[in-house]
């Protein structure tokens, strides 16, 4: 165990320390980002067109490499560029997510998915979710409990297929971005909004379904994907 452990880390070291910088960056990204604007609340106002293009590109790169939560995103564009911003952010995020993408297949070069030849049934299962990859992409996308970025980068280095990917990230994004995105529109206070974006009973109910949703939804997908794999592997032992 110790063994297989001790491979892992060290034939995976730079794939797994991604990961933990992409679930540790959003913190430090989000602090910062709140500090930022107490200090220039003026920052996003008034700007020319060069300027919201701009604006949405830095976003896309911030995303992806997980300087800047989505959710957070989404409530900034929707209070300083109200709903004309709307098209912008989708593409912002079709961008980061293919960004996210090619860096993590650049990143592991399918190490992970090589090291996982020595447990046969994992990549079976693994095998499995690739074939509902549609399924297993949009409800990964619908939490937004999920870091995006983090999210990216799993999908990535298990083998879902670029484009459907991509379709997939932007249609699963879309619920939730669009509620907070809302949010936002209807703020006066954006800075308060993002300290507690989850403020007021219609929130918290909307946030616990994406949730619920979401976990259900893997679930069943995972459950199925393990159920066939094991279907198979008694068919194979008759």
């Amino acid at each position: 165990m110790f063994r297989l452990l001790r491979e892992l880390f060290q034939k995976n070291f730079s794939t797994l320390f991604t990961m933990f910088l992409l679930v540790a960056v959003p913190l430090l990204g989000s602090a910062s980002l709140l500090t930022l604007l107490y200090e220039k609340q003026d920052l996003l106002e008034h700007l020319s067109a060069g300027q919201a293009l701009l604006y949405f590109v830095v976003i896309a790169f911030t995303m992806a490499f997980a300087l800047t939560p989505t959710t957070f995103v989404a409530i900034i564009t929707g209070y300083y560029f109200g709903w004309a911003g709307l098209p912008g952010m989708v593409l912002a995020y079709a961008l980061a997510a293919a960004i996210g993408y090619e860096l993590a297949k650049r990143l592991d070069h399918g190490k992970l998915r090589h090291f996982l030849h020595l447990f046969p049934k994992a990549e079976a299962v693994l095998g499995e979710l690739q074939n509902q990859s549609w399924q297993l992409i949009l409800l990964t996308r619908l939490s937004p409990v999920l870091p995006f970025a983090l999210m990216t980068f799993i999908l990535a280095i298990v083998g879902v297929p670029r484009k459907r990917f991509l379709a997939a990230s932007v249609l699963g994004m879309l619920p939730r971005s669009l509620f907070f995105y809302w949010l936002g529109t209807k703020a006066s206070d954006v800075l308060a909004l993002l300290k507690d974006p989850d403020e007021g009973t219609l929130s918290k109910l909307v946030l616990v379904g994406l949730v619920a949703a979401s976990l259900f939804g893997l679930y069943f997908v995972f459950n199925q994907a393990l159920n066939r794999v094991l279907r198979q592997g008694g068919t194979g032992n008759q």
